[in-house]
């Protein structure tokens, strides 16, 4: 087991096993300390009358979670694995340890609004064919989070993805992000919803395999809308149920985020090849390439115009991002194999 119990805060977990209980919500934590506990709390002010319990598992990141939550919150389950598995492989080890008939897969930089967690709980037990249920994610500075819910990837929105079209297309197919237009706020069924909050029932977890394994972290998420789908049931996106996800927060201790950058690109491919092909895989390698050369084609002309002109040129990271990119189409990033 890549994973063990170094320690468990506040409860038996065998002892336990006799209760099961309405809802697990199970936390991966890697460096996030201080969400993870504003997350905590914000889940226990806003639950009500759901029996839950809480499993944290830190993913070799010993940012010191443990002893904050034994003194905070000694009823969470904490379970402290000896290196980094990855967001798949800590959530179905968290699962294990778990008794709850609904599971509630949450990032540790959420904050619950209201009773977010009792409006995806009654909607995932009375909507017909629930497989899946996910929430309104909102930014920061709460703007509504567009990737909290998305169109199955395929080649031609993996290509045309950018902030630019997006503005421009709002209701494109391409995004499968209509819903967030909508004029109501009754629950609408969607491709996929963003693993920064999935709830579903334990036994719909089970059948379907649990978290895939093939990746390391992204697009473990949409595999498991896929396979749900696949089961003959159904994701849906609840707008009542509001979360504040702040984002971005572990990847982006990254240098220059080339990493989170780089196993994006691959999480897709892995995505692809096991979904459809290898040949629809490789052909997504070569759309990217392309891709790549086109933006940073442009991003140099604009480099050097901006300059010429005396205005500020992009980002350098925003050149190194798509070099990284570039790199990876090639077979240059070689490191992303090992994970």
């Amino acid at each position: 087991m890549a994973s063990k119990f170094l320690e468990q805060i506040g409860m038996s977990v065998e002892a336990d096993n006799s209760r099961p209980m309405d809802l697990s919500i199970i936390i991966v934590n890697w460096n996030s300390k201080d969400y993870l506990l504003k997350s905590i709390a914000s889940i226990e002010a806003g639950i009500k009358g759901i029996e839950f319990e809480i499993v944290v598992i830190d993913s070799a990141s010993f940012d010191g979670c443990d002893e904050v939550l034994r003194q905070i919150y000694p009823h969470v389950l904490f379970i402290q694995s000896d290196k980094n598995i990855g967001f798949a492989k800590a959530n179905n080890e968290a699962f294990k340890v778990s008794h709850g008939r609904n599971i509630l897969f949450l990032n540790p930089d959420t904050e619950i609004e209201g009773q977010a967690i009792n409006e995806l709980y009654y909607h995932l037990n009375s909507l017909q064919n629930a497989g899946i249920v996910g929430a309104k994610l909102l930014n920061s500075d709460r703007s509504v989070q567009e990737t909290c819910i998305r169109a199955f990837p395929a080649i031609l929105n993996q290509v045309l993805d950018s902030d630019m079209l997006r503005k421009f297309f709002p209701r494109s197919g391409l995004w499968g992000t209509e819903p967030l237009l909508a004029n109501n706020e009754l629950p609408k069924e969607v491709d996929a919803v963003s693993g920064a909050c999935i709830m579903m029932k334990r036994a719909v977890f089970e059948n379907v395999g649990m978290f895939s394994t093939d990746y390391f972290m992204y697009s473990e998420d949409i595999d498991l809308c896929l396979k749900v789908r696949e089961a003959g049931l159904h994701t849906y996106y609840v707008p009542t149920a509001v979360i504040v996800h702040h984002g971005g927060t572990s990847s982006s201790q990254t240098s220059v985020n080339t990493f989170s950058t780089v196993m994006m690109l691959e999480s897709r491919w892995r995505f692809f090849r096991k979904s459809r092909s290898l040949w629809y895989a490789s052909l997504y390698r070569l759309a990217m390439f392309g891709t790549c050369v086109v933006r940073l084609g442009l991003l140099l002309f604009l480099w050097s115009s901006r300059r010429l002109l005396g205005k500020e040129p992009p980002s350098e990271n925003v050149l190194k991002k798509w070099i990284a990119r570039l790199r990876w189409t090639l077979g240059g990033e070689r490191w992303v194999k090992k994970y």
